[in-house]
């Protein structure tokens, strides 16, 4: 039996992976969770076969996630991300397969869950296309913005998911120099709000 354990801050489509892994007999969801750090303690919990990670979620991002649960299980992303930068920084962190909402289907999901659960990569024809060509680095991205290294480091964890709390917690900074940080972020790369700073920044890898 796979056991596996679903993390995704959007309970609709937990609902909707639960359901589809629920018809597979070789099959059982064993937890879900719906944010990163969540997601940590379940994967600790329950040590299923496969956790299926999203990439932008609260308290803790999926990639930085996915760099703790791989040392205790398979992890394959499931995702709407296709950022190079992002799908680079998973497989680093130890991700098997990377697979992106809206390219694959049914049969496609219940084959990748099986292929990780036996430590077979799986990766979606995108993501080969992003691994082949590597994304540049945040230093090369910093110095295409001109934004300064720890403008760049704040920059890098919003485009990742991370919220204004976790990213002064990550950087050991105040949440007020945190959105200073923003503020001269969003004047250099010219973008109206996060939504648009994160294009911006994932146009220019």
């Amino acid at each position: 039996m796979i056991t596996v354990g679903i993390a995704d801050d959007n309970a609709v489509v937990r609902a909707g992976i639960r359901g589809l892994l629920a018809t597979t007999p070789d099959i059982q969801v064993v937890g879900e969770a719906g944010d990163g750090a969540a997601a940590v303690a379940l994967a600790r919990a329950k040590r299923p076969v496969v956790m299926l990670l999203d990439v932008r979620m609260p308290r803790q991002d999926g990639v930085t996630a996915a760099g703790e649960i791989a040392q205790l299980t398979n992890v394959l992303m499931l995702t709407y991300s296709e950022a190079p930068d992002v799908i680079s920084a998973a497989v680093r962190a130890g991700a098997k397969g990377y697979l992106v909402h809206g390219h694959f289907g049914d049969t496609e999901l219940i084959q990748a869950v099986r292929m990780v659960a036996g430590g077979i990569g799986t990766f979606s024809a995108q993501t080969l296309a992003a691994l082949s060509n590597p994304a540049p680095s945040v230093a090369q991205l910093a110095e295409r913005f001109g934004l300064s290294e720890r403008e760049a480091e704040v920059m890098d964890l919003i485009a990742k998911g991370s919220a204004n709390t976790d990213i002064a917690r990550g950087l050991f900074i105040s949440e007020k120099t945190v959105k200073n940080h923003i503020n001269r972020i969003f004047a250099k790369l010219q973008a109206n709000n996060r939504g648009h700073a994160i294009s911006l920044w994932h146009a220019g890898s």
